[in-house]
């Protein structure tokens, strides 16, 4: 049986899949049926002021299976196509728990930074308009397009675009907790230096990061049984160790840049 990854115009059917692969907690349910994307779009943007509805311990659990293994996260989307005919989640939990974290990690750059409450306020805006939603959008629509123009088997199907932006939210989570918070507690001491023991340590971190980031979405692409040749994902790669020897033998911090340029955008 194959996965579809766009509601069927027809009859639709709801078979219960049981994954005993994973060890995540059962989610939520709801009722299955058939909807529009657009209606989809609209129930999705609805639960976001109803904190009630929304399985925050689920999503937890999803943010700690993205580091320990991500595969299994997959499988529920997996399971949610089977049960809900759409791979894209239908509860906004996880995105406002991704919010919260981003909001913690805004308030350690503030403080590592030594920022005012001004500054502070347009470092958040910042964060969240631009490194979180407008590049989150950016990202999601160019694999969404490239996927669903070279990458599919099935032409009737296609990649859901709701599905291609949470598989941006699962890929940035762990680059968000490395590069925004753990790095936060010891940039002072190791990082913020010209040494190359801190150039190192700096750029270790982005280069770890970029690696889970293209793992992660890898996974969500592969789990998609009507495209093919996902694996043209792994080729940025040796582009990014190629940048990270650069950077570490011309004398470059990236965790420095980085923190620097947050400094002028507030200033």
């Amino acid at each position: 049986m194959k996965f579809s990854t766009s509601p069927p115009t027809s009859r639709c059917t709801s078979p219960i899949l049981v994954d005993v692969g994973s060890t995540l907690p059962t989610p939520v349910t709801y009722r299955h049926n058939c909807i529009s994307a657009a209606t989809k779009c609209y129930k999705y943007l609805r639960k976001l002021l109803k904190f009630e509805q929304m399985d925050f311990e689920f999503a937890l659990w999803q943010m700690i299976f993205l580091f320990t293994a991500p595969q299994k996260v997959y499988r529920n989307f997996q399971s949610r196509k089977q049960t809900k005919s759409q791979f894209a989640r239908d509860d906004p939990a996880f995105l406002v728990l991704l919010t919260c974290w981003l909001c913690i990690s805004a308030v350690g750059i503030a403080v590592v930074l030594g920022l005012g409450f001004l500054q502070f306020i347009r470092l958040l805006l910042y964060m969240i308009f631009v490194d979180y939603i407008g590049v989150g959008l950016l990202v999601a629509t160019i694999f969404w397009f490239v996927t669903n123009r070279y990458l599919r088997i099935d032409k009737s199907q296609d990649v859901e675009w709701g599905y291609a932006f949470d598989i941006h939210l699962n890929a940035f989570f762990p680059p968000l907790i490395i590069l925004h918070i753990l790095q936060l507690f010891i940039y002072n001491g190791l990082i913020n230096s010209n040494v190359f023991g801190a150039r190192f340590v700096g750029n270790t971190l982005w280069f770890i990061s970029v690696i889970y980031y293209i793992y992660i979405t890898f996974l969500g692409y592969t789990s998609v049984e009507i495209l093919h040749k996902t694996h043209i994902i792994f080729s940025a790669l040796p582009i990014m160790l190629l940048i990270y020897m650069v950077t570490l033998c011309s004398g470059i911090n990236i965790s420095r840049l980085v923190m620097d340029f947050y400094h002028y955008r507030v200033n």
